[in-house]
């Protein structure tokens, strides 16, 4: 049978934690993004977590049906942190470039948090807000119906996904990054024009820009496609 989670103020502990704090959802969730950054997510477990909290493991029931519902309570809280001081300009353009960037930036944040949850949909209350925001700025841009669901379907999903590729490149351990970063320099500069003509003609732009994120590029990329789709009175 599941466990009962209790809602608001009867979730608090009457005791602090051997640390001293108050257990809440808050300050679990802190504590989940700290551990997965020290030590990734095969080392977010509940006895971990309930060690470094300083409480019971089954504590953390009573605020979580299980570890997935906290893994899915930290992809809310790094959309949050992507809205956090966010403030529409009324330029679709530019706020969903804004919007675009500020979710890539929250998830990259915490590279280990965002490869375990950016794949993830978790119906909080911040990425509501989250969706509420985009959608509603495609539609004040003149967007509908399909269309608007379409570029709103490319836009978060390529955010999201140039978040978890970013960040599974910053999750890696220093040695094997600076490694693959070092390829387009030791091996894509040496390569041959008779036998890779195309690399060779383009190895040191290759060089200059494949160690960073095309993000910013492609979310511009996009924003100039769906542009195009608006009828001209409306872009």
């Amino acid at each position: 049978m599941a466990k009962k989670v209790v809602d608001g103020a009867a979730r608090q502990r009457r005791r602090p934690t051997r640390q001293g704090e108050v257990l809440s959802h808050e300050l679990i969730v802190e504590t989940a993004l700290r551990m997965l950054a020290e030590h990734g997510a095969q080392g977010l477990t509940a006895r971990r977590l309930g060690l470094a909290l300083g409480a019971d493991p089954s504590s953390l029931y009573r605020y979580f049906r299980g570890m997935d519902a906290l893994v899915l309570a930290i992809a809310d809280e790094l959309m949050g942190r992507a809205l956090a001081g966010w403030t529409p300009t009324g330029q679709w353009r530019r706020d969903l470039r804004d919007l675009g960037l500020r979710i890539h930036r929250a998830y990259l944040a915490h590279p280990q948090a965002a490869v375990l949850t950016a794949s993830r949909v978790s119906g909080g209350r911040r990425e509501l807000a989250a969706d509420e925001a985009i959608l509603g700025i495609l539609h004040r841009a003149g967007f509908t119906g399909p269309g608007l669901v379409r570029v709103y379907h490319v836009f978060i999903d390529g955010c999201l996904a140039f978040a978890a590729l970013d960040a599974a490149s910053l999750a890696l351990p220093a040695a094997a990054r600076a490694a693959d970063e070092e390829i387009w320099q030791d091996t894509y500069a040496a390569l041959s024009p008779r036998t890779h003509p195309h690399i060779a003609a383009t190895a040191p732009l290759l060089a200059a820009r494949m160690t960073r994120s095309a993000y910013p590029d492609a979310l511009d990329m996009l924003i100039a496609q769906a542009a195009r789709e608006l009828p001209p009175a409306t872009r």
